[in-house]
């Protein structure tokens, strides 16, 4: 077959890309690469500007998806990389969502290069966030005294605490439901276990008054929608008070002892530990208490929701049958060794990984290299505190030389044991906490 004629703007652009991306972008656009590199920029471009860095008029331009990367582009050779974060796998750029691959996330204390990105909207632009003129507002229809605070009234009005604190996307591990459900395709990482540093949520709303009606907070957030429309929200969503009140729930400005990265959500983020991701909202801006269920946006329809009882896949459930996820379901991962290993025969075999189960703490965790006929109980630590992840051990042998699965199974406090299997099906593909499982070749 004749190879058809490159053309030359575009392979210059990759050699140029290849050498200096940085001098790329300022070459071609001006100026310096956003935080997504070229991705970042080709999302934001007019038709104009595209087909300049094409070299021609594209065909068909009024039917292309928006945000699409056009391939003679997005096929540069150089990788997307994402500020502050290494090794995470892209699964969208409209918004930002990334995940880290499973042996990623093996520290004990999830770096913050290493944190999964989970976003519904845009994140306000950096160099528009000013944390000494950040301000959080405190109000609600059972608020007593509503109030303003600047970053700095609130760090210096309040005790600062630090736990370490498990939040996991609700739809981690959507890619294996079958059949597909929308929404990104999660695979095992969007988990991680940082440590936050902040004020209880608790001591602020008891400071502006909890009237007794109060039944929820919701959170709004600086994000911005998808469309640009400034009338909607990108997310707004919120917990019950039992929740908000824990010792746990944080407004943070901290991970790890630094600032928190601005993908998620410097300068401040609530962090409500156990529960979806989704309910510890980031870039924050204000907190309601509400005499009512929070209805903002992805509160309603099937958002962060499953059905009240068992449905076949595929099938459509009425909002009045969807229940909102609270606590997350009992999980573990494999981190060590990355999956493909192969290992020496005669020799122990280790291996080791996380567990956690919302609200509540792992009690026991089992591995199995028989596709789960057997299994060996692991070694596991208890929590650093509550709502951490628990680090789990165990040491195997192989008995003859071929390929191998190591999985992982964790039973919760309350005796709830993980599937071996996908779960029941829902219509977002949420809570998957199937057992997760690495490949190991005994040579």
């Amino acid at each position: 077959m004749k190879e058809e004629p490159q053309n030359p703007h575009v392979r210059g652009l990759h050699e140029l890309y290849a050498e200096d991306p940085e001098r790329a972008d300022l070459l071609l656009w001006g100026r310096r690469a956003d935080p997504l590199s070229r991705r970042g920029f080709f999302r934001r471009m007019g038709l104009a500007a595209m087909t300049s860095a094409l070299g021609a008029e594209i065909v068909f331009w009024d039917r292309m998806p928006a945000g699409l990367i056009p391939a003679a582009l997005a096929q540069a050779p150089t990788p997307f990389q994402i500020e502050g974060k290494e090794g995470l796998v892209v699964l969208n750029d409209r918004p930002i969502n990334a995940e880290a691959t499973a042996d990623l996330l093996d520290d004990e204390i999830t770096p913050a290069k290493h944190l999964f990105i989970r976003n519904n909207g845009h994140p306000p632009q950096l160099d528009t966030i000013d944390p000494e003129t950040w301000t959080l507002e405190i109000a609600g229809e059972a608020c007593e005294r509503p109030a303003k605070f600047t970053l700095s009234e609130l760090k210096a009005k309040f005790p600062h605490h630090t736990y370490q604190l498990q939040i996991e996307c609700g739809g981690n591990g959507r890619s294996e439901f079958n059949p597909p459900t929308h929404g990104n395709q999660w695979t095992i990482g969007a988990v991680g276990c940082p440590e936050w540093t902040g004020v209880r949520l608790r001591d602020v709303l008891e400071h502006c008054g909890i009237k007794e009606n109060a039944v929820y907070v919701g959170y709004r957030g600086a994000d911005t929608h998808l469309s640009g429309d400034p009338t909607k929200e990108a997310i707004s969503r919120g917990v019950p008070m039992r929740k908000a009140l824990e010792d746990e729930t944080l407004l943070a400005f901290a991970m790890n002892g630094e600032d928190i990265p601005w993908q998620n959500g410097h300068p401040l983020r609530l962090v409500a530990g156990g529960w979806p991701a989704s309910v510890s909202g980031k870039w924050l801006r204000k907190i309601e208490i509400r005499d009512r269920v929070h209805d903002g946006e992805k509160m309603g329809g099937d958002s962060y929701k499953v059905p009240k009882y068992p449905v076949a896949p595929g099938t459509k459930v009425p909002e009045e049958d969807m229940a909102i996820i609270e606590s997350m379901p009992v999980k573990s991962v494999v981190t060590f060794p990355k999956s493909g290993a192969t290992h020496p025969l005669g020799e122990t075999f280790s291996c080791r990984g996380h567990a956690w189960a919302g609200d509540l703490e792992v009690k026991e965790v089992h591995v199995s290299i028989d596709f789960g006929t057997t299994w060996t109980k692991a070694g596991l630590k208890k929590p650093v505190n509550r709502l951490a992840w628990q680090r789990w051990e165990a040491e195997l042998k192989f008995p003859k030389k071929g390929y191998y699965e190591v999985w992982a199974r964790a039973v919760d406090s309350e005796g709830r044991s993980q599937p071996m299997l996908v779960p029941g099906w829902n219509p977002k593909g949420y809570l998957n906490n199937a057992c997760h499982r690495i490949a190991v070749q005994a040579v």
